[in-house]
């Protein structure tokens, strides 16, 4: 597998989002920016909350389906490669992590079996889009640690998706997760969301060799990112923590994480997280210390990295 030189972009975008000029031209600077070759479009559907059973893609809150095509062929226009990642979030703010029912059916209680189909008719519905406008990649979930059990209504899934969906299919499991999923074996491509800890990407990058290692796939880090906040560089993956606005954090976090993973042959890229398709102003970069590296120093970082691959 070639390296990926990505970026998730459009998180959270709402329906007409991908209309406005200001998201072309965002996708249009992503690749300008940062030398990115492959956009990761990641969507967001809706269930009311971790012990719920609907997935509800068709609202307000999702892009619709004609915007959607028609970011992914601007993308072409770009020269860009196109990863279709749709996931799910809870109305009630729960993180997707601890989606969870019984394993056992009891009358009365949400069913494992009702989420699945409800998230498999999801799945399929990007699915065939993916086909369609020829996806290089299809990611059928994120960061889904209590559903990742469930193996066999896993690979049931991944074997529906493949009926109408030709290309590679990974799965983005959640940092530290790596050795959780049994069933890597279903999937083409194997993926985790690499928000390790800056002083400690050695250490995590030999456990992962490790666990992966047998499955003979490629592998890739479908997210990997940090907040350009004091202290984030050791807690990545926490988008809540309090903390001052620190360029050179993010900055410092993104030299690491290349210095070391580049060392990796195995590693065979990132989507980093994220590029929003409505941009801050590049002016107010120094205020926002979110994950976003628009007009940071961390920008200029990716880029040199990317253009040296």
């Amino acid at each position: 597998m070639e390296f990926i030189k990505g970026f998730t972009f459009g998180w959270m975008s709402r329906k007409g989002d991908f209309k406005k000029p200001e998201a072309k031209e965002s996708l249009r600077l992503l690749k300008e920016r940062t030398n990115t070759d492959y956009v990761i479009i990641s969507l967001a559907a809706l269930q009311d909350g971790a012990h719920t059973t609907v997935v509800d893609y068709t609202g307000d809150h999702m892009v619709a389906d004609e915007e959607l095509i028609d970011m992914i062929n601007y993308a072409r226009e770009l020269g860009l490669k196109v990863i279709l990642k749709p996931t799910v979030n809870c109305k009630d703010g729960t993180w997707r992590a601890h989606i969870n029912f019984f394993d056992l059916d009891v009358p009365c209680e949400p069913k494992w079996k009702d989420w699945f189909k409800s998230y498999t008719e999801y799945q399929m519905h990007y699915a065939k889009i993916a086909q369609d406008t020829k996806c290089e990649m299809f990611i059928v979930g994120c960061e889904m640690v209590q559903t990742e059990r469930r193996e066999k209504e896993w690979r049931a899934l991944i074997e529906e998706v493949r009926t109408v969906y030709a290309g590679p299919i990974t799965y983005n499991t959640d940092k530290y997760q790596e050795g959780n999923v049994k069933w890597w074996d279903a999937v083409d491509v194997i993926s985790s969301s690499g928000y390790y800890p800056i002083d400690d990407w050695e250490n995590q990058l030999e456990r992962i060799e490790n666990i992966i290692k047998p499955y003979n796939k490629p592998f890739f880090f479908a997210e990997a990112g940090c907040p350009s906040r004091s202290n984030s560089p050791y807690v990545p993956n926490d988008w809540g923590l309090e903390g001052e606005t620190d360029m050179k954090a993010q900055e410092a976090y993104y030299k690491v994480m290349f210095e070391k993973a580049g060392q990796k042959e195995w590693v065979r890229g990132f989507g980093l997280w994220d590029w929003k398709a409505l941009l801050h102003k590049e002016e107010e970069a120094e205020q926002n210390d979110d994950y976003a590296v628009y007009g940071k120093p961390a920008e200029k970082v990716i880029k040199e990295f990317y253009a040296a691959k």
